[in-house]
C-alpha cells in the first residue's frame, strides 16, 4: 500500500523535467548565437542539433508522464502550457537557423549578434523562472525576473526596428532587405516565446499565491 507522500512525490519529477528543458532551450539560443558569430559553423551546427533534439524528447517525456502520473506537483494545464511553451523556444531558434545556412552568403554585414545576445539572456530569464517552481511560488522574485524579460523583449522591439532603415532605405539589394527582414523576426518571435514562458509562471503564482 502506497502512502500520500509517496504518490504526491512521484509529481515532483515534472519540476525536473520542466528545468531540463528550460535548459535545452538556452542550449539552443547560445548556439545560435555562435552560429551569427563564427566563421566556421560545422560544430556549432552539431551543437545546435544535439540541443533540439534533447528538446524534442523532453517534451515528449512531460507528454508521456502526464498521462501517466496520477498526481503532479502542479496542476495538469500548467504542465502542459510550460510544456509548450518552453518546446517552441528551440523551435523558433531551429527555423532561424535552417535559413540563415542558406542564405548566409547574401546577408555579409549584417549584424544578428547583437539580437542573438539579447534572446541567450532571455532564456536565462527562462531557466530562473523554471527554477522558481519548485521554491515555493513566491510571488516577489518571479515578478522580479519578469520585469526582466519585459525589459529584454523591450529591448528587442527596439532593435528589431534599427536596421530596417539601412536595409530599406539605403540599399538598392530589395531581396537581401527581405531576407534579413524574415531573420529578425524569427529571433523576435523566439524573444516572445521567452516572454510567453515568462507569462505562465507568473500567472501560475498569482494562482497559488
Amino acid at each position: 500500500m502506497f502512502s500520500l507522500q509517496t504518490i504526491f512525490g512521484k509529481g515532483d519529477k515534472f519540476y525536473g523535467l520542466l528545468e531540463q528543458s528550460a535548459e535545452a532551450a538556452r542550449e539552443s539560443a547560445k548556439a545560435l548565437h555562435e552560429l551569427v558569430s563564427m566563421a566556421d559553423h560545422t560544430p556549432v551546427m552539431a551543437a545546435f542539433a544535439a540541443a533540439r533534439k534533447r528538446e524534442k524528447a523532453l517534451a515528449t517525456q512531460i507528454s508521456e508522464e502526464l498521462i501517466n502520473t496520477f498526481v503532479t506537483a502542479l496542476d495538469r494545464e500548467d504542465i502542459e502550457a510550460l510544456n509548450s511553451a518552453l518546446y517552441k523556444i528551440p523551435k523558433s531558434v531551429e527555423k532561424f537557423a535552417e535559413r540563415y545556412a542558406i542564405v548566409t552568403s547574401r546577408l555579409q554585414g549584417v549584424d544578428f549578434g547583437q539580437r542573438t545576445l539579447v534572446l541567450t539572456r532571455s532564456t536565462d530569464v527562462v531557466v530562473e523562472l523554471i527554477g522558481q517552481l519548485r521554491r515555493g511560488l513566491r510571488i516577489d522574485p518571479v515578478k522580479k525576473l519578469q520585469d526582466r524579460m519585459q525589459t529584454l523583449e523591450s529591448e528587442g522591439d527596439r532593435m528589431l526596428l534599427a536596421p530596417y532603415r539601412t536595409l530599406y532605405l539605403e540599399s538598392d539589394d530589395a531581396m537581401r532587405a527581405m531576407l534579413a527582414k524574415d531573420l529578425f523576426e524569427l529571433i523576435e518571435k523566439a524573444i516572445d516565446r521567452c516572454r510567453d514562458v515568462g507569462n505562465i509562471v507568473y500567472s501560475i503564482v498569482l494562482k497559488n499565491s
